[in-house]
């Protein structure tokens, strides 16, 4: 077949650069459909409101929603990600793939991964990025996940005593979201935001979310990896800050909502959606084997930059 001509109003966007893009919106309650080539949700009482699909890193669509397969198409060839969430965003259900995996960056993902020494490489890099400063020497991937895990654990008592929060560990359960206090609820909330966000700029960038490094056996482990490098400098903050006003009664709305607000405006300031794919090769080129040649025949980046204005000593 030629070109799809299904759906019918204006040409589908040509997909932009993530890092041009907003981050992220959550949505409940309506349907999402297609209306004069137009991403629409619709409401229970027949309001419409139009989402700049092309414009967005990532969707998520808590329960209460319902899908059309013209707005999964159009999502996909915006190249926006799709992501079916549980209540607040405590769980997450399954995913989409904008613009596919190339099969040249994938291969080379698995191959750092299961090279020994490589992976060693790439766990000491995310350390130093993590935390700016090298990883001790001589240490295993078990070991500095060990040495992560009790320093993870200290800032989290920082920023509970900086930010006047009584704080014991972080504690939740997927299957129970009620069951958990308000700073792990805000966390939960905080860092599942962070999660579609970095979990779009993998897929973006021609890499599985699956294959880990640090984090391994978990359909994102490779998410949980990126996303930890950036997690104390934006969203736990946020998290710990709403938890504080919680506790002062401060709070105008609940407390998913404040935080998914503060996540939002923190992504915008620390420019998180131009930093995730530069951060992604960096990570993966500290593996030291070089990166494969794309065939001649292979698909371009779903993202793609525009080709700049005259020659390189011109700003475009």
């Amino acid at each position: 077949m030629s070109g799809d001509t299904s759906l019918p109003g204006a040409p589908p966007p040509r997909p932009i650069p993530l890092k041009d893009r907003a981050s992220i919106i959550f949505v409940e309650r309506g349907q999402l459909d297609v209306i004069d080539g137009a991403f629409v949700l619709v409401d229970a009482n027949g309001i419409r409101m139009h989402i700049p699909v092309g414009g967005l890193a990532a969707i998520m669509l808590e329960p209460g929603v319902r899908i059309s397969h013209a707005a999964v198409s159009l999502a996909a060839r915006a190249g926006t990600l799709l992501v079916w969430v549980g209540e607040a965003g405590v769980r997450v259900y399954a995913s989409g793939q904008p613009g596919g995996a190339r099969s040249d960056r994938l291969l080379w993902q698995c191959r750092l991964a299961m090279d020994e020494a490589a992976r060693l490489r790439i766990v000491r890099r995310m350390f130093e990025l993590r935390f700016s400063e090298p990883a001790p020497e001589k240490r295993s991937v078990d070991q500095l996940r060990g040495i992560e895990g009790a320093r993870v654990r200290a800032l989290y008592e920082g920023f509970a005593r900086q930010f006047g929060v009584s704080w014991t560990r972080r504690n939740y359960s997927p299957d129970n979201w009620d069951i958990s206090d308000t700073p792990n609820r805000a966390l939960s909330a905080a860092t599942s935001c962070l999660y579609g966000l970095t979990e779009a700029a993998i897929l973006a960038a021609g890499y599985a979310p699956a294959v880990g490094f640090l984090h391994t056996g978990k359909p994102l482990s490779f998410v949980y990896d990126i996303a930890d490098i950036f997690k104390f400098e934006t969203v736990v903050p946020e998290a710990f800050r709403i938890a504080g006003q919680h506790a002062k009664g401060k709070l105008s709305g609940p407390v998913d909502r404040e935080v998914r607000q503060a996540c939002r405006d923190v992504f915008r300031r620390s420019n998180l959606l131009g930093r995730l794919i530069p951060a992604i090769e960096d990570i993966l080129l500290a593996g030291d084997l070089p990166p494969p040649e794309p065939p001649a025949d292979a698909v371009g980046p779903a993202f793609p930059d525009p080709a700049a204005s005259g020659d390189a000593g011109h700003r475009s």
